[in-house]
């Protein structure tokens, strides 16, 4: 069964979306597949959160996302009743049959990054493609800032000699 979607025409809830592209606060484009026995569709959320979790699964991968996107996932983690947000660094294109992704990390010291970009992409690629049929055709990771172990144990309020 092959998933499609025409990004000119694809499904939101209150009209159409010609860009193809998810974003904040607006309609998610549905990638649509058929057959004689009925349709599926595959929000772009969906495609997003997925990447997000396999990204999340590599060792070397500290946090997803540039500065602010941490910056408001940390409001977020204080905020009672509020849950991870798994889509955090993520950006996703989906068309007919295929997605594009994006991927946005902050990554451990001393991990060789361009073994653990290599990862990620292996691993989204397979994620993506076996929970949706849809093939990838890139995974694009940037790498905003390396996470320092050190980084943990320094708090503003905490005295620089003991």
């Amino acid at each position: 069964m092959s998933t499609t979607t025409d990004p000119t025409t694809a499904e939101t809830g209150t009209g159409k979306n010609t860009s193809g592209k998810s974003s904040p606060g607006k309609d998610l484009a549905l990638s649509h597949s058929s057959d004689e026995r009925g349709s599926t569709s595959i929000a772009d959320t969906v495609v997003a959160k997925i990447a997000g979790i396999a990204a999340r699964e590599i060792d070397g991968v500290h946090d997803l996302g540039g500065a602010t996107e941490r910056v408001v996932g940390k409001v977020r983690d204080v905020l009672p009743g509020t849950t991870v947000n798994t889509t955090q660094g993520i950006s996703v294109e989906v068309g007919e049959r295929q997605a594009a992704v994006d991927v946005s990390i902050v990554a451990e010291y001393g991990v060789a990054i361009h073994r653990l970009a290599a990862a990620i992409r292996s691993h989204v690629i397979d994620a993506i493609e076996s929970m949706t049929g849809l093939e990838v055709t890139e995974v694009n990771v940037t790498v905003h800032d390396v996470h320092f172990a050190d980084d943990d144990t320094d708090t503003p309020d905490s005295p620089r000699v003991q």
